[in-house]
Order: C-alpha cells, then sequence, then structure tokens
C-alpha cells in the first residue's frame, strides 16, 4: 500500500484502504452526488491513481459500492420472509419481493438493473451474480439440502431465478404485472420448475 495522501490518516492495509474507497462512494450516492473516481479521491485526500489502484474502473467502483450496501435489502428481506419453509414458495417470493424494492432501493437497482456499473455486467451466471442469489436463497429458513438443492443444483436454481428476474427487469411487460398478478404468473410457470426439481408436491 502506497504510504501518502489520505489526510494524513495513513490505512492500516490494503482491506481497510478499499473499504475507505468504498465507504466515501457510499456517502456520496446516500447525499445523491456524483460517486466518481475523482470526487471519491478528492474527499479522502488521495490521487485517482489510489483509487484506481483498489477500482481499475468507475464500474468496479459502484459495483463493489452496491454489493456492500446490499445487507440492508436481505436483511429486510428476511423480516418480511423469512418464515417461509416451502422451497417454491421462497423462489417466487425472492423474485417478487426483489422486483418491488427496485423502486425503493439505489443499491438494489445499482446490483441487478443492466448497465456498466451494474454487479451483473457479467452476467447471471457470474460468480458475484450466483453470490447475490445464494444470498436471496440463504435468507430464508430452509434446509436447501434436505428439499434437493446443494452444491450445483443450488446454483441452477440461482441461475433459474436470476434469469427469471433479469427478463422481468429488461421488460416488465405492458401492462407490467405487480403484486399478485406477478405472484400468479410466476406460480404457474416457475413454480411447477421449481417444485418438479425438488419433488414436492407443496400447493400455493
Amino acid at each position: 500500500m502506497r504510504r501518502h495522501g489520505w489526510s494524513g490518516d495513513i490505512p492500516r492495509d490494503d482491506e481497510e484502504a478499499a473499504s475507505r474507497i468504498i465507504e466515501a462512494a457510499r456517502r456520496a450516492i446516500d447525499d445523491s452526488r456524483p460517486a466518481t473516481i475523482s470526487s471519491v479521491a478528492q474527499t479522502l485526500g488521495i490521487t485517482r491513481q489510489t483509487v484506481y489502484r483498489y477500482f481499475p474502473t468507475q464500474e468496479v467502483l459502484l459495483a463493489a459500492t452496491a454489493l456492500s450496501s446490499i445487507d440492508r435489502f436481505l436483511d429486510q428481506l428476511a423480516a418480511q420472509l423469512g418464515d417461509i419453509r416451502d422451497p417454491t414458495h421462497a423462489v417466487v417470493e425472492g423474485i417478487a419481493y426483489t422486483l418491488e424494492q427496485l423502486s425503493h432501493d439505489r443499491y438494489l437497482r445499482l446490483v441487478v438493473e443492466p448497465g456498466k456499473a451494474s454487479a451483473f455486467t457479467a452476467g447471471v451466471t457470474s460468480e458475484v451474480a450466483i453470490g447475490f442469489g445464494r444470498s436471496i436463497l440463504e435468507r430464508f429458513d430452509i434446509d436447501w439440502p434436505a428439499a434437493g438443492f446443494e452444491g450445483e443444483v443450488l446454483n441452477g436454481l440461482v441461475e433459474f431465478m436470476l434469469r427469471t428476474l433479469q427478463s422481468f427487469i429488461i421488460d416488465p411487460g405492458g401492462p407490467g404485472r405487480h403484486g399478485e398478478g406477478l405472484r400468479a404468473y410466476l406460480y404457474d410457470w416457475v413454480a411447477p420448475a421449481v417444485r418438479a426439481r425438488a419433488g414436492t408436491t407443496t400447493p400455493r
């Protein structure tokens, strides 16, 4: 780690340095200010080259900032839907709730909405995307291995969920589906696939 700048308060190590950069970007986003490489560097009293050392592009910085702030959404998901025990219900509600929260959570939008700054830029099969999807499912109090989903099978379920989510984001439809209408559609078309793979017969 380069030992200069930082307004005289040098980070202990690279991990702390990266954390400070992300925190500065998060404060800018929360204050509705541009979270650019230049503005973050100026806030921290470092050069743009120092920021680039940890985050090589603006998009990488924004994606890292969004992912570091997504726990709030995941905690809300657990609080609202954590009592669900059926895998099929969990997948349907995970997709529906995520779509519903997009208009309320700027960090969630940064993670999943199409765009250069999205954490899904590399696609829904990227390590970042799969990790995010697994985080959604893991917020439910469900024994996924016992339900037939573990290892690559669980990753496949996550990919299926993310591809469905992405399709609704890219093309909400006209008119778009919301609330019970969205859930009815997901139960008609997504639930049968999940239920068949899980070997369950749990009704809606």
